[in-house]
């Protein structure tokens, strides 16, 4: 029987069934090479007679015990990672440069390794003696962390095999090379093949690993998007460059609830945790001025109260800019447009800005009623009450949508010294969480009662 050979390009992972010399996904020229088969999964696609054994099979009503957690003593990464971590576990994490990844790993083996594990850090990107010196720089010089400066992937498994540690940390998959793969280090064949080596061995051997990944300039994780769906969990560490406050977000975990956040400080002696995230963000806050309004938000299972900034200006000749930072543009164009269809207040010819203080980043449609607060806020020049939180989802027919957890958001208001809520009608009647409340049905209504304009005109 003829043998079935698969080639596949090594910049953008296209696959074929013959050879060229140029890419046709990609147009890369000598980037196709022959797809060979991994050391550890199946040599061939073909079973023959060679009968399998046959597997165990079990019903949706067996119940297992939950899979045995070591905490880190780091609250806010315990959080995300669903409350600790898990054997045999693999996590990826991404991130921009410089963000703070290898820091905060760092800290977490330490942390990890004075609990009792042992815990190997590899690092394909520095030195031994880089990575000793950030270690005296955080005052982790004494941790029984094990390191070692490697990236061949043969020589780091064998070494994993004969140490049999608790938990490794690749620091970073991208520069793990594999012999069986005719492409260079950071390539989609070495990418998949590194994660998929690893991966493996975290399984068979019980023992947790930690990826390091780097992302693209469009904040993706970098290399084959099947390496996020092989791992049990997937986060990011997010952050402004201009800003100290990092956010570890999951974004996958079979383990634990996604969307969760850890909010991080960094500091000069590595990445503080954030215990109280919501006083931070507001409590530069200052007075209250036009286009500043305060949302009551949910990432994950955690309240979270942020600021947001909206400037409208006048617009040179041409079209005007929408500048968004911490939020979704296509969103706010969306509210810009529900705003001059349904409330009669035009944005044309204005320059509209919009920021998330602190570094914050929402991706929930319930933050749509305090954007639009913001925008008419500043545009009116409008200043809102200080102790005022807002809060509801937009319909494109202007109608104002409940959102999920509304009691846990205004217990957070209530805690932060918050006496007022503006929201959509709500479903059924909260606990009383000690707010006054303002129930408005439509965005026209939110418009005329709070900043006492006419709609439509």
């Amino acid at each position: 029987m003829a043998k079935d050979l698969t080639f596949s390009c090594s910049d953008c992972g296209a696959t074929t069934s013959k050879w060229s010399g140029r890419c046709d996904s990609c147009g890369a020229w000598n980037t196709i090479a022959e797809d060979k088969p991994l050391s550890s999964g199946p040599k061939s696609k073909s079973l023959g007679s060679k009968r399998g054994r046959e597997l165990t099979l079990t019903d949706l009503a067996t119940q297992e015990a939950a899979p045995p957690r070591t905490q880190a003593g780091v609250e806010e990464l315990d959080r995300v990672l669903g409350g600790g971590l898990v054997a045999a576990s693999a996590i990826l994490v991404g991130g921009d440069p410089g963000i703070g990844k290898s820091t905060l790993l760092l800290q977490a083996a330490a942390r990890f390794a004075r609990n009792g594990l042992n815990v190997i850090y590899v690092t394909g990107e520095e030195s031994t003696s880089q990575v000793q010196m950030r270690a005296r720089r955080l005052g982790l010089e004494q941790s029984p962390v094990k390191l070692v400066s490697e990236t061949n992937l043969r020589d780091i498994l064998t070494t994993l095999d004969a140490q049999k540690p608790d938990l490794v940390i690749i620091d970073s998959v991208q520069t793990m090379w594999s012999d069986t793969v005719d492409s260079a280090p950071g390539s989609v064949s070495q990418v998949r093949t590194a994660a998929h080596e690893l991966t493996t061995f975290a399984k068979t051997r019980g023992i947790a690993v930690i990826l390091v990944g780097h992302v693209t300039k469009e904040g993706a994780i970098a290399g084959p998007r099947v390496v996020e769906h092989m791992v049990d969990c997937v986060l990011y560490f997010e952050g402004e460059r201009g800003h100290q406050f990092r956010i570890l977000r999951a974004v996958k975990n079979r383990f634990g609830p996604a969307d969760e956040i850890g909010v991080f400080e960094m500091t000069g002696k590595g990445l503080a945790e954030v215990k109280n995230p919501s006083a931070l963000f507001l409590s530069q806050r200052g007075t209250p001025s036009p286009g500043s309004v305060v949302f009551a938000g949910i990432e994950g299972t955690r309240p979270l109260l942020c600021e947001i900034q909206a400037l409208v200006a006048p617009a040179a000749p041409g079209t005007a800019r929408r500048s968004v930072v911490g939020w979704d543009a296509a969103r706010l164009n969306m509210i810009l447009a529900v705003l001059d269809s349904r409330c009669g207040i035009s944005f044309t010819g204005l320059d509209v800005y919009l920021n998330v203080a602190g570094g914050m980043r929402i991706s929930e449609p319930a933050a749509d009623l305090a954007v639009a607060a913001a925008l008419v806020s500043a545009r009116e020049d409008a200043t809102l009450p200080e102790t005022c939180v807002i809060l509801g989802e937009i319909s494109l027919s202007g109608a104002l949508r409940p959102v999920a957890q509304m009691e846990n958001r205004l217990k957070e208001a209530q805690k932060l010294g918050f006496s007022e809520a503006i929201m959509p009608p709500l479903a059924k009647r909260a606990a009383d969480t000690g707010l006054a409340l303002r129930e408005i049905r439509d965005l026209a209504t939110f418009v005329s009662d709070v900043f006492g304009l006419d709609p439509g005109t």
